[in-house]
């Protein structure tokens, strides 16, 4: 099972995940064993792996596997792409787009040691609480924000917030946007997560009588992506519109068939022609195939398109407006922050008998001009880059945010800056000025994984 970044079913093989051997227990030594050999017959870099480490030193997988991907790490090609997770909550995620917790995307300010909301998921119970983008988290069950940084830094509020597991109560103190204080007792629930927001996912602004297309798609990590980008293209294409903002800046990825659909959907006279390639290592070169473009009924022919992006934007989001550099050319902009940096993808490989997915970096993503080294970012790569922030404060789909303002210039021809793209390493995702509050890996459930900042 191929994944950008959580899981896939890769065009045009569509493999379900790889059943390893059978363990003969759940000892955590045969299950390393198990993990090492996947890693040495499967790797993309097999020159980058350290098959030094010893396992008896380790009595978990997910350290044992940063251990032997730290030369990747090193140069910046496997920064936490390669982990393992539950296999029986990924299939609900990937299936459905269920996932369990309070439904929000957290970030913090690095300086003032302040926690906000950047998005709350319409199906989520916070957003049910009146917490929505913009607004400050104070406290957790009676303890402040300032004094969990004071104690343990961001991993210390990470860790108040408890477990991914529906049932899980937490009293918040926050203050939402232009309001005052309130405090309310929230139970994390499993909802589905809608990929494409009812409020502002599909929107027609109005560019000084131009139309222009919004699209904010916050995650590519479930087959429910699929009659929702449709919809909200097939939106554009009944009101005649070509030029396209596309809202990735939350996005971390997911899966790649569904970063093929928006390819086709922006791209219709494409049909037929090469999109991408898909490569593996030397050991497995008869296993890389080739994506073409395919019709689309709904599909438009963009005329320009401007990629709103931060270091939260990853794997097939970036996948995407890769594709199109080679279609659009100058005719193609990244605006907000340089992108993530993540260029290769995953297969599943299953321990089913211990509910083990690992997650193995296994393939690289190229365009059909065979660019795909932009471990540094987008920006590295992109004829155009406009620089802007992340205004939290200000609604998604509003013309005045920051990003999609910057956006409707380049859309317009208006000027704007560049966007540095100067190869530091992204090894901490951030939302403009602001950095996700992430736990640490071994804490993290698969959705944490994929989306940056969720809970």
């Amino acid at each position: 099972m191929v994944a950008a970044c959580g899981g896939d079913n890769p065009p045009p093989s569509g493999q379900a995940p790889t059943p390893t051997a059978t363990v003969a227990t759940c000892d955590i030594q045969n299950r390393l064993a198990t993990t090492f050999d996947v890693f040495n017959t499967k790797y993309l870099f097999p020159n980058l792996l350290d098959t030094s480490v010893n396992r008896q030193n380790y009595s978990a997988i997910q350290p044992f596997i940063d251990a032997l991907v730290a030369p990747a790490r090193a140069q910046n090609k496997d920064r936490g792409f390669s982990y393992v997770t539950s296999i029986a909550e990924e299939n609900a995620r990937i299936q459905s787009g269920a996932t369990a917790g309070f439904g929000i995307r957290l970030v913090y300010d690095t300086t003032n040691a302040r926690v906000f909301i950047a998005e709350a998921f319409e199906n989520g119970p916070a957003f049910a609480a009146g917490i929505d983008r913009g607004t400050e988290l104070l406290a957790i069950n009676g303890q402040t924000v300032s004094s969990l940084f004071a104690s343990g830094g961001a991993q210390a509020v990470s860790n108040a917030l408890g477990p991914s597991d529906a049932g899980t109560t937490r009293t918040l103190r926050f203050r939402p946007l232009g309001g005052a204080e309130i405090t309310a007792s929230v139970a994390k629930a499993d909802y589905n997560l809608d990929p494409v927001s009812d409020r502002y996912g599909a929107l027609v602004l109005d560019d000084g009588g131009k139309k222009v297309g919004y699209l904010n798609l916050r995650t590519f990590g479930s087959e429910t992506v699929a009659p929702n980008i449709r919809s909200a293209v097939q939106k554009f294409r009944d009101q005649g519109v070509t030029e396209i903002i596309v809202d990735l800046r939350y996005n971390g990825g997911g899966l790649v068939s569904m970063g093929v659909l928006l390819t086709d959907l922006l791209a219709r006279s494409e049909a037929g022609s090469l999109m991408s390639r898909i490569t593996f290592r030397p050991s497995r070169a008869d296993e890389n195939q080739a994506i073409n473009f395919s019709a689309e009924p709904a599909a438009i022919d963009a005329t320009k398109i401007a990629f709103i992006s931060t270091g939260g934007t990853a794997s097939a989001s970036e996948f995407v407006p890769n594709n199109l550099i080679p279609v659009l050319g100058d005719n193609l902009a990244l605006v907000g922050t340089n992108s993530f940096g993540k260029p290769v993808g995953q297969e599943a490989y299953d321990i089913t008998a211990c509910d083990d997915r690992l997650r193995v970096v296994a393939l690289q993503l190229e365009n059909r001009n065979g660019q795909g080294e932009y471990f540094t970012g987008l920006a590295s790569v992109f004829p155009n880059t406009c620089r802007a922030g992340d205004d939290i404060f200000t609604p998604f789909g509003d013309p005045t945010e920051a990003s999609i303002s910057a956006a409707l210039d380049f859309l317009a021809g208006r000027s704007c800056t560049p966007i540095a793209s100067s190869g530091s390493d992204k090894s901490v995702m951030s939302a403009g000025d602001r950095v996700f509050l992430q736990p640490e890996a071994s804490k993290r459930s698969g959705a944490q994984w994929e989306i940056p900042g969720i809970y």
